[in-house]
């Protein structure tokens, strides 16, 4: 990167940790003066490595898949240990998990790639390993970088046993087509049960017991086990160098001073420094600066060829120019794109709004730098009275949520009001007057304030989810009755072993997104584990239920609610803003209610100020 006098005296100005640095450790301050400068950016440039010494029958790529806490993130920082890509020390914790809300959560939140080097019967290997978040809210980010695999490892808690986001995964590696290599890890614990576990696997995913492997990722135990059986079982990538460039954008992040990193995995041919490329999405032509492997940081090689994994920096500087599962290929040599990535469909809505109206450009350029790094986040414009120029954004659950706002304020150092969050219900239009309007007689609602009223409606509908519940067999019986509480029908169930049982229920949507989990948790003494995915929309009995505010609705708390539901969730919210709005000097009354019916009240006495 070229560092001008002008960009240099701005630094040393504002006297910040330099960037570079920060991808390497500790914050290291710029040092003053062009020629300090120069000489610090200079160390960047390593060695390049030869990746022609690897020819795709000696590439391994891989993923490791589990539950939340099974041990995935323990057991890369072991590989990555033992193929002596980083030196061991008792400081090699979530070597992967370089965000600062990874650490904080002790929780995944972004795929991340290495490049291994390992010479296994007097050949080197190249294994490229991806590590992917175990929580259902990124499984988007899961089934991405099986895209770039040939071989999964599944792991399995010896304690725990299968979970539900365990049996998630293990469907999302078998219609890929993936070579699956069952891990049983947590060996050492004190109530470990490996045999019950293989048992587990053998009974539903028809695994056989003799090829699992034990292993303690904690203490290094059969590591080398895992490494033999990905070399053994995995299937070299099947690409050739002679063909055409054709390179899968499967992830990307934003950096200030060179722009668009993004991460690719060559499906055909070979790239290098200099070469000039066109995306197929914009059709937009870039010479590349650098490509490289991560090693886990960023090691330039002088090139990559057909079945590797690495990075790319080729100049582009808006963040729509990277699109999650755009194809590049070389100029004049089209080629036919690859099928890319299905859209994330989105379950959880909220508004997003700036404190201050004045932030609402840096909050704007800090959110398309955030949902380059995340792409299964929509963004649409949104504006209200009270809260003013804002977004209505979509995730893929409430955690994502709230691990996508931590991200803002300490990545961007910007702080949000965000609203309740919604999920999305359908309306099919009776009245000719709307059709025209909407042009199509079936509408999306993302915000309760568009709501269409009942007379113009032939019906409401909500969106559903299938719910999979693996339980010890004791908690059954409160968890059925919260389940039906969650207006649930069951579709399912089915003894895992003699301890644990599976149960698969269709939810509503609204009913599971705010707090099921923490109740679902809270009745199993933490034992049991929850996974959903989509099952599409069905007919509900749905109402708009407004607050008001000494009669005057406040549309940000407007909300939509089944009918059977509608007094208790109106009651809740009355009494919920009686404590949070402050004592005024007059009195304040808080109503719910659902067309010009109040179904609820709390009202707050006035109070005299303290002398």
């Amino acid at each position: 990167m070229a560092l001008t006098g002008r960009t240099v005296s701005w630094w040393v100005r504002l006297r910040r940790p330099c960037p570079a640095a920060a991808l390497r450790g500790p914050a290291v301050w710029l040092p003053t003066g062009l020629a300090a400068c120069q000489r610090f950016y200079s160390g960047r440039d390593k060695e390049k490595i030869d990746m022609s010494a690897y020819p795709v029958e000696s590439i391994r790529n891989f993923s490791i898949i589990a539950h939340v806490d099974h041990g995935k993130s323990t057991l890369a920082d072991r590989l990555l240990e033992i193929t002596g890509t980083i030196a061991k020390t008792d400081r090699n914790k979530q070597v992967l998990d370089k965000l600062q809300v990874e650490r904080e959560r002790g929780i995944t939140v972004k795929a991340q790639s290495a490049s291994l080097f390992y010479n296994y019967k007097g050949v080197n290997y190249l294994l490229n390993l991806i590590d992917t978040p175990g929580h259902v809210d990124f499984n988007y980010e899961v089934s991405r970088s099986l895209s770039a695999c040939q071989g999964v490892l599944l792991v399995v808690d010896a304690n725990e046993g299968i979970q539900a986001q365990t049996v998630a995964n293990f469907y999302l590696a078998f219609e890929a087509q993936l070579e699956i290599i069952p891990v049983i890890n947590k060996i050492d614990l004190k109530n470990a049960d490996p045999e019950r576990v293989e048992k587990q696997l053998e009974k539903l995913f028809d695994i056989p017991v003799d090829e699992c492997i034990r292993i303690s990722a904690k203490q290094g135990t059969n590591i080398e086990k895992v490494l033999e059986k990905v070399i053994e079982k995995i299937p070299p990538p099947q690409f050739n160098t002679t063909d055409p460039l054709k390179a899968l954008v499967f992830d990307s992040t934003f950096d200030h001073y060179r722009g668009v990193i993004a991460n690719i995995a060559i499906f055909g041919g070979e790239i290098q420094k200099g070469h000039k490329i066109v995306s197929a999405y914009s059709n937009k032509r870039y010479e590349v600066n650098e490509v490289g492997i991560l090693t886990p940081d960023e090691q330039p090689t002088h090139k990559l060829y057909a079945g590797q994994v690495g990075y790319l920096i080729a100049g582009m500087k808006e963040v729509t120019e990277a699109q999650i599962g755009d194809t590049l290929f070389m100029y004049k040599q089209p080629v036919e794109p690859l099928p890319g990535f299905k859209s994330a469909k989105p379950m959880v809505f909220a508004g997003m709004y700036p404190v201050d109206q004045t932030e609402y450009n840096n909050l704007k350029s800090a959110l398309e730098r955030l949902t380059l790094n995340d792409s299964s986040v929509t963004v649409h414009r949104d504006s209200s009275l009270a809260l003013g120029a804002g977004w209505r954004l979509g995730f893929l659950g409430l955690l994502h949520m709230e691990v996508f706002n931590q991200r803002l304020e300490q990545e961007y150092n910007t702080s949000v009001i965000l609203t309740a969050p919604t999920v999305p219900y359908k309306a099919v239009l009776s009245s000719a007057k709307l059709i025209k309007e909407y042009g199509n007689s079936e509408i999306t609602i993302i915000n309760p304030a568009q709501f269409p009223d009942k007379h113009s409606v032939s019906e409401y509908l909500e969106p559903t989810v299938l719910g999979t519940i693996v339980t010890p067999q004791e908690y059954i019986g409160k968890i059925i009755v919260l389940c039906q509480d969650r207006r649930a029908v069951q579709k399912e169930m089915l003894y895992i072993d003699e301890h644990r049982v599976m149960l698969k229920y269709l939810f509503p949507l609204n009913e599971i997104v705010v707090d099921f989990y923490d109740a679902l948790k809270s009745l199993s003494s933490g034992y049991a584990s929850f996974d959903y995915e989509d099952a599409g929309y069905q007919a509900a009995d749905l109402i708009k239920m407004d607050i008001l505010i000494n009669g005057n609705p406040i549309e940000e708390l407007a909300t939509i609610t089944h009918n059977d539901k509608a007094y208790a969730t109106g009651k809740f919210m009355c009494e919920r803003l009686k404590d949070a709005i402050p004592r005024q000097l007059f009195e304040i009354a808080i109503q719910a209610a659902i067309g010009k019916k109040i179904i609820a009240r709390e009202t707050m006495v006035e109070t005299l100020q303290e002398e």
